[in-house]
């Protein structure tokens, strides 16, 4: 009977510890999980938002010194420097169009990829403008070419302002996914403490119950 009792007692100590084991393992695939989507969260900051971030204010920096170049040419008219200045053009030209390229690869929110596609058409408007420069057409009214070019920059700068306030959205949604996890690891963590302490505490009446038995049969025995 004592026996019985003792086997029953044991299968109830196992069954938990398997559950304390199962438990256990699903935490940690858990965590694993987490930790892979911490670790992509951060990645995509980096690649996707901070790097293009960087992207757009190179991207600004070259329009503008071409706006600057574009207003030079047409105010100075002079055919010395108008040579080299419209080889620091085909220079901010290639740079901007590499810059456009690099953004395009990087993950794109539906609103981002409209954005980008309307810069894109604004900035093939402005090279259309440009072009009466490079294909040494005279500009007549130099200011009526200045207000044009001016307000094709200003739509330019527009959508550059719409491009870098998605990456701050977006950004700060990719910081509270972050939080998400992180305060679920953290809720993971307590429940292994927990664990441990529930099983600290099986094993200290393990221990008390055996000692407990063990005295009681040397007094059975001594009788």
């Amino acid at each position: 009977m004592r026996f019985a009792h003792t086997l029953k007692q044991k299968s109830k100590i196992a069954m938990f510890l398997f559950g304390v084991m199962a438990c256990t393992l699903l935490i940690r695939v858990l965590e694993d999980k987490n930790i892979k989507e911490m670790n992509n969260a951060f990645i995509s900051m980096y690649n996707d938002r901070l790097i293009p971030a960087t992207d757009l204010f190179y991207l600004a920096e070259n329009l503008y010194a071409k706006r600057y170049l574009i207003k030079t040419i047409v105010d100075e008219n002079n055919p010395v420097t108008k040579i080299d200045m419209i080889k620091k053009l085909g220079i901010h030209d290639a740079n901007v169009n590499t810059l456009i390229a690099k953004y395009e690869k990087t993950f794109l929110t539906p609103q981002e990829k409209k954005y980008l596609d309307e810069l894109k058409k604004q900035l093939k408007a402005n090279s259309q403008m440009e072009n009466l420069l490079l294909n040494d057409q005279t500009v007549y009214n130099k200011q009526e070419f200045i207000k044009q070019t001016t307000a094709s920059f200003n739509l330019i700068a527009e959508k550059l302002t719409e491009l870098t306030q998605i990456q701050r959205k977006v950004g700060e949604e990719l910081i509270k996914d972050s939080n998400y996890v992180a305060s679920g690891s953290n809720l993971y963590s307590n429940i292994q403490i927990m664990l441990a302490i529930v099983i600290g505490i099986l094993i200290v009446a393990i221990i008390t119950t055996s000692n407990v038995v063990k005295v009681a049969n040397e007094k059975f025995n001594l009788n």
